[in-house]
């Protein structure tokens, strides 16, 4: 029988050595990946290796980052980008960047409120960013004091579009905050509000409506006014039904049914309350440290015992809670015709809040059954 030669068969030695080797490779790089690893657990790159963020260009990397910073949910985002390394530092302070940042990222809270947090929002609104023209706007007009800056910031916003801007700039027309009360200016009111509500700002289209239905600024229309009352009460359902459906927190109600938002009530829908604007919250948060609603409560009491000196001396804000405007001067704002309590800033306010709380507050029913048993004594 033929066998095969013995010199085409490897010798045990042989296979013993070339084995030995590969485990000694292996050993090997067992010992320098460990190494690498040493010093808190961490991967470094290999000396020599490649690094693919050096590979890209400059205008990939922006374009990623714009893109992050329109998604962000949250200051925190774009922070932890700048803290990434030196070169997405840089990038990230591009004006591109800044411009593209969404909302979210430039809701800034009022109890962290800095100076970086400032020239944060200063480099979007230098950049374009027409919502952070409107969120630094309002702070530096209603809570920093700087009324020109805080107008200008709301202008450039409103020219470019912006309808909270625009409708912001409507209430100051109409009360002449920053100014005196000869410098209301009603028809200018009426036309900013027109364009807001033209763009779809619900509490523009309810402000227009009211000023038509009482020919304030504009020639008396009653029919007109309560179309534009009936429109925006049907956009403000439609937004929040949009909302309830995503977040699934809608329940189909009777109509006539006591219970569910008073907001929406008439329509047999319970729905909660929208959230309020980055800007109107920073601003109730800045007051309600600041002691805002404390000074309108001292001013109340003050007015009520006839004292017109010490903390009558202070300035009040809207009754309604989500909005967070104070008045630049006494008695700028206009009060309940009824129990002369409440002050708002615009009538969109005073509806949103009549409807919210104030309708059970004002003149409540144990004040007319007194009068009516006085009147009967």
């Amino acid at each position: 029988m033929r066998t095969r030669r013995g010199s085409l068969y490897s010798s045990g030695g042989e296979v013993a050595a070339v084995a030995g080797q590969k485990r000694k490779r292996q050993s090997l790089g067992q010992s320098a990946v460990a190494g690498e690893c040493s010093g808190g657990g961490r991967r470094k790159r290999l000396a020599g290796g490649p690094d693919y963020l050096d590979e890209l260009p400059d205008d990939l990397v922006l374009s990623i980052l714009s893109k992050l910073a329109a998604s962000a949910s949250a200051p925190s985002d774009l922070l932890s980008v700048h803290l990434t390394c030196k070169r997405l530092n840089g990038l990230g302070r591009h004006d591109m960047v800044f411009a593209k940042a969404s909302p979210a990222s430039m809701a800034v809270k009022a109890a962290v409120w800095s100076e970086p947090a400032q020239r944060f929002l200063k480099c979007c609104a230098d950049a374009g960013n027409l919502e952070a023209c409107y969120i630094l706007g309002m702070i530096r007009f209603y809570c920093l004091g700087s009324r020109s800056g805080g107008a200008a910031l709301l202008a450039r916003a409103a020219v470019g579009g912006h309808a909270a801007a625009l409708y912001s700039l409507a209430v100051i027309q109409f009360n002449g905050s920053g100014g005196a009360k000869s410098d209301r200016d009603l028809r200018a009111g009426a036309a900013l509000c027109a364009r807001s509500a033209a763009l779809g700002h619900v509490d523009a289209l309810r402000e227009l409506g009211h000023c038509l239905q009482d020919g304030y600024g504009v020639r008396r229309d009653p029919a007109e006014g309560r179309r534009l009352l009936v429109a925006a009460n049907a956009r403000e359902l439609t937004l929040a039904l949009a909302e309830a459906t995503s977040h699934r927190t809608f329940t189909a109600l009777p109509l006539g049914a006591g219970a569910g938002c008073p907001l929406l009530s008439e329509y047999g829908w319970s729905l909660p309350e929208a959230e309020p604007h980055a800007a109107n919250q920073f601003m109730v948060d800045w007051w309600a440290t600041h002691g805002g609603h404390a000074a309108g409560k001292r001013l109340a009491a003050a007015e009520a015992t006839g004292d017109s000196e010490g903390d009558a001396a202070e300035l009040r804000l809207c009754s309604h809670l989500r909005c967070g405007r104070r008045e630049t001067r006494r008695h700028e704002f206009r009060r309940c015709s009824v129990c002369g309590a409440a002050n708002y800033c615009s009538r969109a306010c005073q509806a949103l809040d009549w409807k919210r709380a104030h309708k059970a507050q004002c003149v409540p029913m144990d004040r007319w059954l007194l009068a009516g048993g006085e009147a009967a004594q």
